[in-house]
């Protein structure tokens, strides 16, 4: 197997550790790094903890590279569920001297209070060498880089959950409600100085063009979309987070398959017959999406984010925003990776009503839309939904 000149590197760096991050875009091929990395170590035994939806392809990719070395792969989602396999994998971890142990899309042990991270982090202590892939390590703000640090070895930051969010985040905690705020971010040359010397960071570089284009379309019929920001706005000063979530959920899927939004789908098809993955966000959707367009890939955020290669595929479109930054990327990699010969396009759906700005606000600026809203007042929420 040929490395380029990225997986190389990583490869170069990491391999005289016994802890590291390959933090590389996805299509820049981290998994076949991942096992260069690997087999020039000493292991006698891998843990593969993955996404529990890719497990076969992270099993197709093992036997693609003709993988020799005892492993076994297991889903991070089922070490929340199973209490038996959570005992198993101590065992086996335990009766090996050298485990290895990967947990690929780390961002998904972010959560430290979460049943699976720490008992991630407890196999991980066990481990001789640990590894962490992800294209996208952080989702909302750099909070999530400590318990992927902490994973790999509390030597690297040598500080608590607590303490790196005193030094890291500037936030303000209103203890009537039980909030955190965070605000801003700061000493970031100094948090790259200490994990520096354990990550390695690739930028997919293709030799093909990009194209992202916004298409606009008005919604048809909006008086669904009115009726629930009405109660939204009218129930916002005693809302919860999980009501405040749901209820832009609800507006949102007001409008998920309105004529407008169709007609525009339809439109972009005709014009641009090449292979195409539409992305959406509710079960609803992607039913009648996969009945009307039969010859496109019809794909939902999450499980349609992880572990694909869709090369074959030119064209994406994105019916349904998320808010989610890291699913949009991951999305986006899936056709715009190492292996796709042909120029890609990107279509991203915006509708004519405030949400899907807001949305849009979310995205550039890597925040969730729950902390932009409580960023506004009542007053500025009316005029921007």
């Amino acid at each position: 197997m040929i490395l380029s000149t990225d997986q190389q590197s990583a490869v170069n760096k990491l391999e005289k550790l016994r802890v590291g991050a390959l933090f590389m875009e996805p299509g820049t091929g981290k998994t076949l790094t991942a096992l260069k990395l690997i087999e020039s170590s000493k292991a006698d035994w891998v843990l593969f903890i993955v996404p529990f939806q890719t497990k076969q392809n992270l099993q197709d990719e093992l036997t693609k590279w003709d993988f020799k070395m005892p492993y076994r792969i297991e889903g991070v989602e089922s070490l929340s569920n199973s209490d038996r396999l959570y005992l198993e994998l101590m065992a086996e971890v335990k009766k090996h001297k050298k485990t290895f142990m990967v947990v690929d899309e780390s961002l998904k042990i972010k959560n430290r209070t979460a049943k699976r991270t720490q008992r991630i982090m407890e196999l991980g202590s066990l481990s001789y060498y640990r590894l962490i892939l992800n294209g996208t390590p952080i989702s909302k703000n750099i909070l999530d880089l400590w318990t992927q640090m902490e994973f790999l070895s509390p030597k690297i930051l040598k500080m608590r959950f607590n303490q790196f969010k005193d030094t890291f985040i500037e936030y303000k905690y209103f203890p009537d409600k039980g909030r955190t705020i965070y605000k801003d971010q700061y000493n970031i040359d100094y948090l790259y100085s200490l994990i520096e010397p354990y990550v390695f960071d690739a930028k997919l570089n293709l030799e093909i063009s990009k194209l992202n284009q916004k298409v606009e379309y008005s919604i048809s019929n909006t008086d669904e979309y009115q009726e629930i920001r009405a109660d939204f706005l009218f129930a916002l000063s005693d809302m919860r987070d999980v009501e405040f979530l749901a209820y832009t959920q609800k507006m949102q899927m007001s409008y998920t398959l309105d004529s407008g939004k169709i007609k525009c789908i339809d439109k972009l098809l005709k014009d641009n017959p090449e292979p195409t993955i539409l992305f959406c966000k509710y079960v609803k959707t992607q039913d009648y999406l996969r009945e009307r367009y039969p010859q496109c890939k019809v794909l939902t955020y999450g499980k349609g984010t992880f572990g694909l290669n869709l090369q074959a595929y030119k064209n994406m479109i994105f019916v349904d925003k998320t808010w989610d930054y890291a699913q949009l990327e991951q999305a986006q990699r899936r056709i715009y990776r190492i292996g796709q010969e042909n120029d890609v396009k990107f279509f991203y759906l915006t509708g004519d009503v405030g949400l899907e700005k807001m949305i849009d606000k979310c995205i550039r600026k890597k925040t969730s839309i729950l902390d932009e809203f409580k960023k506004s007042s009542k007053e500025e929420l009316a005029n921007v939904i």
